[in-house]
């Protein structure tokens, strides 16, 4: 008989408690014996739905009060020294410090989380001498027996990703540091084994992307030492996000079972397994429902995917499983109450992806016949989505097919831009600005809210945008700001707030999934042809330009990033979405310059997160998000000055790309990553307009004027200090008013500092 298994379960819960309750916590309002009591309470009830459901294999240890990488860090003692971590169970302090930051030492980096819009914190192994600190996947699998009678699968991720995913050491050192893992997670094995586990999950996502001869042998060697430390554990080699690389040797590693994603990796997973087969002595892990996406699978198309899967794996050796976690999508459907019809029949969120495995596991056990009207229910859904005039509007087709022939350049180079726009513009050296937003307060967030309920009218809620405007206008010109931004008061989210703006999109009432910590988003749906209507964003800009002889940015999300951190349909290519995004942008870009804003802010924080994690796709990737954004920007005037931004990301092997873009101006993210990223201009020269931060602004501390000034010499000693900004990392919209105004009023100082060191040699 086949098996329903899910890999993970988000962690936020229905109304984001997770959330609320450690926000409560930091913010000293929940004691902390409240905080584990609140959160046992959640994971329980994400437990017991499983169970309710029917899942045969429940995924226990998924569960994290910040991220699932810390805790394997955490479990392992791996704490950065300057956290002053002595040993033993690592305190919520010490841990909450080192996703977060505290007075006296910064966070740990943090990046996405391969090619999702998930970020992790990266463990640092300078001088770090782990240990067993406490047996985390032990505690899971015993809660859950205890408290629900479940004979869960415990999660953990693997030692070979763990590492990959780590940093602070050499290649010289990756074998020792191999070593060093196995023999801690041989621990917690054994103590697994020895509780009577019948399966446990290991996650080793580093298995899609490349693999080097000496990688494959690791693996060997790894997976071969705990085969032989615990013979009676079943291990399922979990993989996700795209096929496996050197599908013969990892499919002959000495485990019991391998989990495949048959979604987005359906391509190259399928193709290996039909030629090289699968053991007939291993559990096949077929991850066939998406982990990833919100709509309703084809339950007909699944089912005849399994059927063939079937002959590769007995029936009794086959698990029906989601693709990855569901922690990338949201809970459940049934809070939606204001979509169209069309539209929420269409979707599957967590809970209803719970509902196609196990329709899919009866069927496979019982026959097409049990679940006959299920299957029909199912494609009369997706048919009628499909046939909607949301999907089928020629105008945006046609207009798309003509720019994607067209050349999308700039009217001349960036040299002779650059000289326009500094006669223009008259900008001193080393120009300040931020990234965009400012702070949401409490009020902002009350207005915004008493708006959309009706208690306030439109009128009422333009005012107080306007004052907020107004306030923080002034505020940016005190601290001594360069060029200014009006701070985005009328915005909840920088992709949100465009989908409300154009055709194509719809927005969910609770569809919220976890982007980093207690960060959570409510993305977009894409879901039909998209359409420019009318401008978005003019009003509040002009508005703040009229306040102000300073520039005033516009500021806009660009396609790309709107694409990435939106739920997209799945009927389309993602680069013709994007064209389209494309498309419409460039009519706000127009609108903008057309009413005087001179320089114009196309943010794309999101391009690398986009990047496919196989190489031979990445250049075709690179090459259609770099011309959906100049298409965005390429039709203005030479001095009108594009701006772009990124964060949390590795850009070292898209630095060529970036460049290509030709935005004159990019800001890119480098204080969380303690500088790394200059490293990259050492080696490639820059030629274009670039601010890499110089502040980390998820963290609450203020940094002083000394730090910031060593992180701008730095970067001096590789980019040409004519073309040179600076600017924090990201928007402000997060930080509070005082920390935010004194974080600025530092920058500028380092800036001053700077200006008077470099002003004579310019």
């Amino acid at each position: 008989m086949a098996k329903s298994s899910v890999l993970g379960y988000p962690r936020i819960g229905e109304n984001r408690e997770w959330k609320k309750a450690l926000e409560a916590f930091w913010s000293g309002k929940l004691e902390e014996s409240e905080l584990h009591k609140q959160l046992q309470e959640i994971r329980l009830n994400h437990l017991r739905k499983q169970q309710e459901k029917g899942i045969d294999l429940i995924a226990v240890n998924d569960f994290s009060y910040y991220d699932q990488v810390l805790d394997t860090a955490a479990m392992f003692g791996i704490i950065p020294k300057r956290f002053n971590y002595t040993g033993g169970a690592v305190p919520l302090s010490v841990y909450y410090g080192v996703a977060r930051g505290t007075k006296d030492a910064a966070a740990s980096e943090m990046t996405k989380w391969f090619n999702t819009n998930y970020h992790y914190i990266v463990p640092e192994l300078y001088g770090a001498e782990p240990a067993l600190t406490e047996n985390k996947p032990l505690a899971a699998y015993r809660e859950a027996k205890e408290k629900l009678g479940i004979d869960g699968k415990p999660v953990i991720l693997g030692p070979f990703t763990f590492l990959k995913l780590s940093k602070g050491y050499g290649k010289s050192e990756i074998d020792t540091w191999l070593s060093i893992l196995v023999n801690l997670y041989v621990k917690v094995l054994k103590e697994l084994e020895e509780e009577g586990v019948q399966w446990v999950q290991i996650d080793e996502p580093a298995l899609v992307t490349k693999l080097s001869r000496d990688d494959v042998t690791r693996l060997q060697t790894v997976y071969g030492k705990l085969a032989e430390a615990v013979p009676s554990l079943n291990i399922l080699l979990q993989t996700y996000f795209e096929s496996v690389e050197n599908y013969k040797e990892i499919i002959n590693l000495p485990v019991q079972g391998i989990g495949l994603d048959f979604v987005h990796g359906l391509q190259g997973n399928l193709a290996s397994i039909r030629e090289f087969g699968f053991p007939k002595d291993k559990v096949l892990g077929a991850g066939v429902i998406d982990g990833r996406g919100i709509w309703k699978a084809s339950l007909s198309d699944k089912l005849e995917l399994l059927k063939e899967l079937q002959g590769y794996a007995a029936s009794d050796k086959l698990l029906i499983q989601s693709s990855c976690s569901l922690l990338h999508v949201p809970v459940t459907v049934k809070g939606e109450t204001k979509l169209q019809p069309e539209l929420t029949n269409a979707l599957a969120f967590a809970d209803e992806k719970l509902d196609e495995l196990i329709l899919l596991t009866r069927a496979l056990n019982e026959g097409d016949a049990s679940i006959t009207a299920e299957l029909e229910q199912c494609e009369k859904a997706l048919q009628a989505l499909e046939q909607s005039e949301a999907r089928n509007r020629k105008a945006v087709q046609e207009a798309v097919a003509v720019i994607q022939r067209e050349d999308a350049s700039r009217q001349s180079n960036f040299e002779s831009r650059q000289l326009a726009q500094q006669q223009k513009w008259q900008l001193p050296l080393f120009p300040t600005t931020t990234i965009g937003s400012f702070p949401q307060s409490a009020e902002v967030r009350k207005a915004r809210q008493s708006w959309r309920k009706g208690e306030w009218g439109s009128e009422q809620y333009a005012i107080f945008i306007k004052e907020q405007i107004d306030s923080w206008i002034q505020h940016q010109e005190e601290i001594g700001l360069d060029v200014l931004v009006h701070g985005e008061f009328e915005r909840t989210d920088m992709v949100e707030f465009f989908g409300e703006k154009l055709d194509g999109f719809a927005f969910t009432q609770n569809g919220w999934v976890q982007s980093y910590g207690s960060r959570c988003v409510k993305p977009p749906v894409i879901y039909g042809d998209v359409e420019f209507t009318e401008a978005m964003t003019v009003e509040e800009t002009v508005y703040a330009q009229s306040k102000t002889a300073r520039p005033v940015k516009g500021m806009l999300t660009g396609p790309i990033t709107i694409m990435n951190w939106s739920f997209v349909r799945d009927d389309l290519a993602r680069e013709q979405i994007t064209y389209q995004l494309a498309y419409a942008l460039r009519q706000e870009v127009e609108a903008l310059e057309k009413a005087g804003i001179g320089m114009i802010q196309v943010d794309e924080p999101a391009v690398r997160e986009g990047l496919p994690l196989k190489e031979n796709e990445q250049a075709d990737y690179l090459a259609w998000a770099v011309k959906a954004f100049k298409v965005t920007t390429c039709t203005v005037q030479d001095t009108t000055q594009i701006h772009t931004h990124m964060c949390y990301c590795e850009f070292h092997d898209m630095i060529d790309s970036i460049e290509a873009m030709d935005a004159d101006v990019i800001s890119i993210e480098t204080s969380r990553s303690h500088g790394e990223l200059i490293q990259s201009f050492e080696q490639n020269t820059y030629k274009l307009g670039i601010g890499l931060g110089v502040y980390d602004i998820h963290s609450p501390r203020v940094p002083d004027i000394e730090e910031m000034t060593g992180m701008i010499d730095r970067a001096l000693q590789v980019l040409d200090p004519k073309l040179f900004w600076i600017n924090p990392d990201c928007g402000l919209k997060t930080r509070g008013k005082e920390e935010t105004i004194a974080s600025l009023r530092n920058m500028v100082a380092a800036t001053k500092i700077a200006r008077d060191k470099h002003l004579v040699n310019v």
